[in-house]
């Protein structure tokens, strides 16, 4: 009989500590330091054009580059961020003015952008997708699909302040 109200009091004490301490930490939000700045990759560039205009579709759509942008050191989501993206599509090449276009992140720091089905040039499906827009350091981000049929790609920024 004492060891079963010795487990009883020891559950009423835990139950108790993890109410008054919010489970422990298990609800803490994510430590700040794990938000490191994305750092530029090598081609994303190419083809860039400076100013692209933010559209609702890039030509007939079938495909959907989606992502994040978050700030670096606290993770926080970045509303009304302009991302450009382009891509070689079955609709024209990285180079053409009608495969780029750009969009706004929304309230949580996520963008969505329709677009033709991206093909592979130099033997490899890849989207480009650019920060530009003067508040943080420009990142330049060439994601590779995994598949020529995958429908989707994403790609996910945190930028550094100015």
């Amino acid at each position: 009989m004492d060891t079963v109200l010795s487990t009883r009091r020891k559950f009423l004490a835990a139950a108790g500590a993890i109410a008054a301490t919010g489970a422990s930490g298990m609800f803490v939000p994510a430590v700040a330091e794990n938000f490191k700045p994305t750092r530029s990759m090598r081609g994303g560039s190419n083809n860039y054009q400076p100013g692209a205009p933010i559209v609702e579709r890039i030509g007939g759509g079938g495909f959907w580059m989606t992502g994040t942008v978050r700030r670096a050191g606290d993770g926080a989501p970045l509303a009304g961020q302009r991302i450009q993206i382009w891509a070689h599509t079955t609709e024209g090449q990285e180079r053409d003015p009608q495969s780029h276009g750009a969009t706004l992140t929304d309230e949580n720091g996520e963008f969505r952008l329709e677009m033709p089905q991206i093909v592979p040039t130099f033997g490899q499906p890849h989207g480009h997708l650019a920060y530009d827009s003067g508040d943080f350091e420009t990142v330049f981000l060439r994601p590779i699909m995994a598949s020529a049929k995958d429908k989707t790609l994403s790609a996910h920024f945190i930028l550094q302040p100015a």
